[in-house]
């Protein structure tokens, strides 16, 4: 096992490697720049921009710009600054005397973790998976048990849907209907009270709630159809007992081992969502990064998503490896 894990983190760093040099050269591939506009939107004459590329580095070859980037360099006090091999995600050229991991990793003072923007993004996603779990498991079971009904017509199409539509195409409908029509949410939320997070959290849990309903479904009735249920039943045992004990226990194997990815999935997918309802949110930052050009804050945000997914999938990879001795010796 170990020999297995150890295999599995060696793959991580070709792969961020790829990642981070896509990255790079496609961001400075894209017209424009970091001092094309300031925050004022006031054009910076030539003669500050050459000062601010000297400073920053950004006057040198793309390829010692990435090496320094990812491995170090030496500043001009000779002194080796080590790059994001050391997690060391450069400063941001916006927001100007604050690093990479300040922007999404510091709170405000006296503020938790939680309060971060990353933690912001990372508190939505686990409200969007929980909401996807409590609402796509059950759905999903009594589709399943209620097979060819009104039930399982209406929640396949609305799954369907979930999947097919994208998030923000269903985020004005929610926000035309709770927040304009019904008034049950500010069109402003106030991030600090918890019926704010609802109906973001909802919107971007929707598509992994209408997989996991899918899914269950899909599973539910392999399972149903199987000599052991049937045997179940013919020893008289009572329906409650067969299906909780019986179909739900072995239909939820699959539907465990997307859990994980699917979280990653929604802390790193929530670009649209936090952008569409103003969330302080990592994703938020990410996208404003792209509009201003902020080239440390792109490789940053880019690599800590990246990580997060390779782990989630070497996390998957490994609780694969426990459950099945032969995927460590295939693999």
């Amino acid at each position: 096992m170990i020999t297995f894990i150890l295999k599995r983190l060696l793959v991580m760093v070709p792969v961020l490697l790829v990642v981070a040099a896509i990255t790079f050269f496609l961001m400075h591939a894209a017209p424009g720049g970091p001092w094309d506009r300031d925050p004022s939107a006031r054009q910076v004459d030539s003669t500050t921009q050459k000062q601010l590329n000297e400073f920053y580095g950004l006057d040198k070859p793309l390829w010692r710009q990435f090496m320094a980037y990812v491995i170090g360099d030496v500043n001009k006090k000779g002194e080796f600054v080590c790059g994001a091999v050391c997690g060391n995600l450069g400063p941001s050229y916006r927001m100007r005397g604050r690093t990479v991991q300040d922007i999404l990793f510091k709170p405000a003072k006296n503020k938790p973790f939680w309060e971060s923007q990353f933690g912001y993004s990372a508190r939505l996603g686990l409200l969007a998976l929980t909401i996807a779990i409590v609402v796509g498991l059950p759905v999903g079971i009594l589709s399943a048990l209620k097979q060819n009904t009104i039930f399982d017509y209406v929640s396949l199409l609305v799954a369907t849907a979930g999947i097919s539509v994208p998030s923000f195409v269903i985020g004005i409908f929610f926000i035309i209907i709770f927040a304009v029509v019904l008034q049950l949410v500010p069109v402003i939320p106030k991030w600090n009270t918890f019926s704010a997070w609802v109906i973001p959290a909802t919107i971007l849990g929707f598509g992994s709630m209408s997989r996991i309903a899918r899914l269950t479904r899909a599973s539910m009735l392999e399972v149903m159809r199987q000599d052991y249920i049937r045997t179940a039943r013919a020893k008289g045992l009572a329906e409650r007992v067969v299906i909780v004990r019986h179909m739900l226990r072995n239909s939820l194997i699959p539907i465990v081992t997307i859990l994980g990815p699917a979280l990653i999935g929604l802390v790193t997918g929530s670009f649209i969502i936090e952008q569409m309802f103003s969330f302080p949110g990592s994703g938020r930052a990410y996208v404003t990064a792209i509009s201003n050009r902020d080239y440390s804050l792109i490789m940053g945000t880019t690599l800590l998503y990246a990580m997060l997914i390779i782990i989630a999938n070497m996390t998957v990879d490994i609780v694969y490896g426990l459950v099945d001795p032969r995927i460590r010796q295939n693999k």
